[in-house]
């Protein structure tokens, strides 16, 4: 046999349409699944932890069939797995790829962790800036309040 050749097999199947998450932190995957609500939709999802990857070490994969997210969606997932990479299927094929990036304003999407802030006592949509990526902290522009990752919730 041959050095050169190595079987390889996939982990994971292939999907027909739909949309793949991957490169997801390990330690992160089930809080995306989480914040995605993956567990209340019909399609279906396939979900690989702990796989082997050369970059990362090991990490998650999320294969979701016939469903495309949203960028708030996304937006969503930047915040827990910023470096994550969503793939777009088309029959079977890779249509788009594209590299998750938290962007640097965004707004709905976190509650203010300060009670005293007007975002949870008037009818209005938090918004937040972001301060910095790695380590993530966010910063209310209405009350000043700085939000590190540990702190966060997601609404």
């Amino acid at each position: 046999m041959d050095k050169k050749y190595v079987k390889k097999e996939m982990q994971v199947k292939a999907l027909e349409n739909g949309t793949v998450i991957d490169h997801i932190p390990a330690n992160k995957l089930f809080k995306v699944v989480e914040i995605l609500q993956l567990e209340q939709i019909s399609n279906e999802v396939t979900i690989g932890n702990n796989l082997a990857s050369k970059r990362m070490g090991t990490k998650g994969i999320i294969k979701v069939a016939n469903r495309f997210f949203e960028s708030k969606e996304i937006n969503r997932i930047a915040l827990i797995a910023p470096n994550a990479k969503i793939n777009i299927i088309r029959d079977y094929q890779v249509t788009e790829k594209r590299i998750i990036t938290l962007p640097d304003h965004f707004k709905g999407i976190v509650k203010c962790v300060n009670p005293k802030c007007i975002t949870n006592n008037e009818v209005m949509e938090p918004r937040y800036n972001v301060i910095s990526k790695s380590p993530l902290v966010l910063k209310c522009p209405y009350c000043e309040r700085e939000i590190r990752e540990e702190e966060l919730q997601l609404l």
